[in-house]
């Protein structure tokens, strides 16, 4: 009878167990299930339109080498908590541009601007667009209007695009890995002229390549953000192209049919790729970069929990004294230089119509966490130290993101801004700003991102290690 009872008292507990283990594991995968969309949109000029990105082009676009786009990744958690990453083949989103596009996102999607993410890849072989830099291309009216047209074009695609996106809404599941590329150069530390002779490289330089990818039920792989810092000037010619992200991306889009692969831009704003001016060698770097991506996809990644939290804000980046009104007539009455005359002369107007000229920025910073996977969100070209910094801080696998929101001009570090030159001080006439920062900047920049970090619960090393 005791025999009995014991092999009866052992199966029940067996079959308790187990149902128990199945519990949790549903549990389990519940926790991680998110509801994801993606989508996309061509958004190749169909006019003949200035290139952006050099002031040395003399002419508008000839052709296109391959397609350019913008792509949308809505991801919406158990919670219902939702954001979405715009990533597109531009220069950079312009103050203007990106203000309209949240807003309309706002309006008819009930996104705020911590919930939205405008990237840009920053390929200097994308279109100019409305009220970007607008002194160093030799631009007439006709000219300026079809910018407008299809800047406007442009605004009402990606609104959609985020629309469709959040509308194909698909249960899936999220991870995230890191990997490694090495064709970023530091451009101010190395000489694109020697390079070849050269038998050491200086730095700093951040080689991750951070990889987000998501995977419908099943396993089957749908879409993945990938990133990279490392400006995209190997190409310096007359065709629309995405650079070397845009090769990476098609290369990944062939070997994984069906599946948006998107790029965003890290703090690439001091790194290079060299060498470089061919296609060949465009299109070399983007299998690189390509074949790091798989390589991320075929390892094991981190699962992140269906848990995702968004902060935003701006905030007020000081300039330094602008010159006075007679070191502007002197740099007005030279034309070596046309964009810095240009510039001068606007702010010459502005001083003789008796406007102030700003002494500050509404500079854009974000921070999600995606699950237990941080991504810092930046605007403008940002310097390499600013990643190197964050992940001092909050741990190597940290995403950085740059390039985002709003490309208003060169984010130097305090190094950098002491150092001078084009990323320190110079670049801040090619954006039409009145100086350069204030020292302060990465101070402030830096107290603001761990500031968001707080309220999004992202972790820091000393009280939290994200496992590998």
């Amino acid at each position: 009878m005791y025999q009995k009872l014991s092999k009866y008292n052992f199966l029940i507990l067996i079959l308790f167990l187990t149902l128990f283990s199945n519990n949790q594991k549903k549990c389990h995968a519940q926790s991680n299930l998110w509801e994801v969309g993606t989508a996309r949109v061509d958004i190749t000029p169909q006019t003949s339109l200035w290139l952006a990105g050099y002031a040395s082009r003399d002419h508008a676009a000839e052709g296109t080498l391959h397609k350019i786009w913008a792509k949308a990744l809505a991801l919406k958690d158990q919670k219902g908590n939702t954001g979405v990453i715009v990533t597109a083949d531009i220069l950079g989103f312009p103050k203007g541009m990106s203000d309209e596009i949240r807003a309309q996102c706002r309006e008819k999607y009930g996104l705020s601007k911590a919930q939205i993410i405008l990237s840009a890849s920053h390929t200097h072989t994308g279109p100019v667009l409305k009220n970007s830099l607008y002194d160093i291309y030799p631009l007439n009216e006709q000219r300026i209007k079809a910018i407008e047209d299809y800047s406007d074009k442009l605004s009402k695609k990606i609104v959609g695009l985020v629309g469709k996106a959040l509308k194909n809404i698909f249960p899936a599941q999220l991870y995230s890995g890191n990997g490694v590329v090495r064709f970023q150069i530091n451009r101010r530390n190395n000489n694109a002229a020697t390079l070849s002779a050269q038998s050491d490289l200086n730095g700093p330089n951040d080689y991750a390549v951070p990889v987000l990818q998501v995977k419908k039920k099943g396993g089957k792989l749908a879409a993945f953000l990938f990133g990279y810092a490392c400006h995209p000037t190997v190409l310096n010619f007359y065709k629309w192209s995405g650079d070397y992200p845009g090769f990476a991306q098609i290369a990944l889009e062939e070997n994984n049919p069906g599946v948006n692969a998107m790029f965003f831009q890290g703090c690439g704003a001091d790194q290079n790729p060299l060498p470089r001016r061919s296609v060949a060698l465009a299109r070399q770097y983007g299998q690189e970069l390509a074949s790091t991506v798989e390589t991320v996809l075929e390892e094991e990644s981190r699962p992140l929990p269906s848990e995702l939290h968004t902060a935003y804000s701006e905030i007020d980046l000081s300039f330094a004294e602008p010159p006075d009104l007679e070191t502007l007539k002197k740099v007005a009455a030279d034309t070596t230089v046309k964009y810095r005359q240009k510039w001068a002369l606007h702010m010459i107007d502005k001083i003789e119509k008796g406007q102030a000229l700003p002494k500050s920025y509404p500079y854009p910073v974000q921070v999600w966490k995606i699950g237990n996977q941080p991504l810092i969100v930046l605007g403008g070209e940002v310097v390499i130290d600013y990643a190197i910094e964050l992940k001092r801080i909050f741990g190597q696998n940290l995403f950085v993101m740059a390039y985002a929101n709003d490309v208003m001009s060169y984010i130097p570090s305090l190094r950098v801004l002491r150092e001078g030159g084009y990323e320190g001080a110079g670049a801040a006439t090619v954006y039409g700003l009145p100086a350069a920062w204030q020292a302060d900047i990465e101070n402030k920049i830096l107290g603001e991102v761990i500031k968001l970090s707080k309220e999004t619960s992202v972790a820091m090393p000393q009280t939290k290690v994200l496992s590998d």
